[in-house]
């Protein structure tokens, strides 16, 4: 850790995770950059968590336009039509996410996610894909994985009352805390 301190407006706002996971989970959190892909359900969940948690910043992908079946698995999209009209997905989560937590930085990336460079996914600490090809979770867990640095790698689908996940956390060593 490089010793920064929290700042009181973050320590007041994190009070309660900082009592559960301690000031230096809080900080580890707050320097975290997540890139998410595939925008409906459960990954929703999880983006609407970790911006309420306070991580650095997140990242979206996903250019796709709102339907009806995106609209029934997305609580970040308004109800409003006007308010959607020929945007993407990921911008109108982006735009809810926002106003979930002011100080997590909530970007959109365009593109295509299997076309992006490995050097794209260097700026991440963890990358979460859903709703794409099966190839293409492959070719962004390689580009992963022929970085420098350890980048946590997950993908998760769910499809009625089933649900699939994969994670690696490449080479990870588990410790116990004293």
């Amino acid at each position: 850790m490089d010793g920064e301190e929290l700042t009181e407006h973050e320590t007041a706002l994190y009070d309660r995770q900082i009592r559960v996971w301690g000031a230096d989970a809080q900080r580890r959190l707050s320097k975290s950059h997540i890139l998410v892909s595939g925008l409906k359900g459960t990954v929703i969940e999880f983006c609407k968590n970790i911006v309420l948690a306070g991580v650095g910043s997140v990242t979206l992908i996903d250019d796709r336009l709102v339907t009806e079946d995106l609209l029934a698995a997305n609580f970040l999209i308004p109800a409003d039509e006007n308010v959607y009209a020929g945007k993407s997905l990921a911008e109108l989560c982006s735009d809810s996410l926002k106003d979930f937590n002011p100080m997590v930085r909530v970007s959109v990336e365009k593109g295509e996610l299997s076309s992006f460079s490995v050097d794209f996914f260097d700026k991440f600490d963890v990358v979460v894909l859903s709703s794409c090809s099966r190839s293409t979770k492959q070719s962004v867990n390689e580009k992963c994985r022929k970085l420098l640095k350890r980048v946590a790698f997950y993908t998760v689908d769910c499809r009625d009352s089933c649900g699939e996940i994969f994670v690696d956390l490449q080479n990870y060593i588990y410790s116990k805390v004293k």
